[in-house]
């Protein structure tokens, strides 16, 4: 009943339809999540790579003034003391050039933000634009938020009870009260703030552990965004929730859906298991709802993000198993369930390990090879070969359905994008031969997982295509993963 009252009151303010769509420019499709990149590094990347190689948005790391914390891991972002832009990746000046220059490349903006709670208790301490504030008696001048503005100190100690998820500290963070006006506006003009900067949405950090009636006051607030971007007119800001559901506790995913768009955490648990053989690949046949995951519309996807990768819950697939990861990130983008977010990281040995930095502990920027991967303690998924085509060939089939679907009966599939795309996954122990329909014209394609088309040539492997759409697919237990589309036709 609870849930049904929202979603009166959002579809009355014109709120559902708006707040899933992510806004992205004609032909895009997928976001990536550029992890602790600084704001002129992303610029760059929107206008050198993001923007070419079809990129529709790009999530930035927290950006507000945090507490400095040393050795400086990566989780002090998510220490906020005030609502000023001034981060390890820049300040405000910095920020609204990165927006206006990946907005002239045709990528979206998207800020991760953190508004469940302030930093945890250490007494006075200093931010990052060179703030204090006093967390023993929860001061924080800069905002400003007094003692008044949080819920009584209390630790999350049992997540099957909701009102302790969402009214007590989580890992000692200073939780606020979101039903308090005055802390709601505060939230509402700090995001205005970015939506008059160009923002087009935002991931909201530990969404699960505030009250969606909270949240939905607060989105009420929000302005519409700002059409000298390129956005709609009365169009709202694209909100993804981080709800972690894996359907063993009390908050569920499906109270924040008629909000926004909520990270499908079991999306990444359930594809770890089936590329590591845990369970076969024919199961796939039916992915998506039928697997108890939100409506398609609803959900945003990945195979890892910054948390799972340093085991913050089940494990899933990393770059560290290069193989399964690229063959799971390229069925995610060839699969038409869900909205993609890619996930670009940096090297670390240590979970609490902060992003590559000088001895200043300056974030240093990513260096680029001469086949453009990051090479100096940067990852860049992002810019693997087999991940940026499959950015391609999700562009290129868009919301064609799934055709023509085939397996082994255990770990070998196919399937097409009706005429636009074909897919194959091998992730058997032996090599696959075998003559398969791919819904494509006759002609010669390149393979994408291995090269891209050059003039008349593929600078990969090539797929013959018959009359029939019938074509002799061979994908070695080595590489395990084949795709082509209308897009690379020689």
């Amino acid at each position: 009943m609870r849930r049904l009252t929202l979603l009166i009151i959002l579809i009355s303010h014109g709120l559902v339809q708006s707040q899933h769509d992510p806004h992205f420019y004609p032909n895009r499709t997928t976001i990536v999540h550029l992890f602790e990149w600084k704001f002129d590094d992303i610029a760059r990347e929107c206008e050198n790579f993001l923007g070419p190689n079809g990129y529709g948005a790009v999530q930035v790391s927290p950006i507000t003034e945090n507490a400095i914390i040393e050795p400086r891991p990566w989780w002090e972002r998510y220490q906020p003391i005030s609502y000023l832009i001034a981060s390890r990746s820049g300040g405000e000046e910095e920020f609204e050039e990165m927006v206006r220059r990946c907005h002239h490349a045709g990528v979206v903006v998207y800020v991760d933000v953190v508004l469940n709670h302030m930093a945890r208790h250490q007494n006075r301490i200093i931010g990052t634009a060179g703030s204090h504030a006093d967390t023993a008696i929860k001061s924080f001048p800069m905002v400003p938020y007094t003692v008044h503005d949080f819920h009584p100190r209390c630790t999350i100690r049992n997540y099957h009870k909701a009102a302790e998820v969402r009214n007590c500290q989580l890992e000692g963070q200073l939780d606020l009260d979101q039903s308090k006006p005055n802390v709601q506006d505060h939230i509402a003009d700090f995001l205005n703030e970015l939506i008059k900067m160009g923002v087009g949405g935002f991931r909201i950090d530990a969404a699960k552990h505030m009250w969606p009636r909270d949240l939905a006051d607060i989105y009420r607030k929000i302005d519409d965004l700002n059409p000298a971007f390129g956005f709609p007119i009365r169009a709202h800001p694209f909100i993804y929730q981080e709800v972690k559901d894996l359907g063993n506790e009390a908050v569920k995913k499906n109270e924040y859906n008629a909000l926004g768009v909520v990270t499908e955490f079991r999306y990444a648990v359930e594809l770890a298991k089936l590329f590591r053989r845990k369970t076969p690949l024919k199961l796939l046949k039916n992915w998506g709802q039928e697997w108890n995951f939100l409506p398609s519309r609803d959900a945003l996807v990945f195979v890892d993000s910054y948390d799972t990768q340093r085991g913050r819950g089940p494990g899933v697939l990393t770059h560290r198993s290069r193989r399964e990861y690229i063959m799971a990130v390229g069925f995610m983008m060839a699969h038409p369930y869900g909205i993609k977010r890619i996930m670009s990281s940096y090297k670390f040995t240590h979970p609490d390990q902060g992003p590559p930095a000088d001895s200043n502990d300056n974030i240093i920027s990513p260096k680029f090879d001469e086949d453009g991967q990051c090479r100096n303690g940067w990852i860049c998924e992002h810019r693997w070969r087999e991940i940026s085509n499959m950015v391609e060939f999700r562009n290129i089939v868009k919301d064609s359905p799934i055709t023509a679907w085939w397996d082994n009966g255990n770990n070998q599939i196919a399937f097409c994008r009706k005429s636009k795309g074909f897919l194959v996954v091998n992730n058997e122990g032996n090599d696959l031969e075998q003559s398969l329909q791919t819904c494509l014209p006759k002609g010669s394609y390149c393979n994408v997982i291995s090269g891209r088309r050059n003039g008349t040539s593929c600078t990969g492997d090539t797929v013959e295509v018959g009359e029939d759409g019938m074509a002799t697919i061979r994908v070695p237990i080595e590489i395990g993963i084949l795709a082509i589309h209308i897009g690379e036709k020689l």
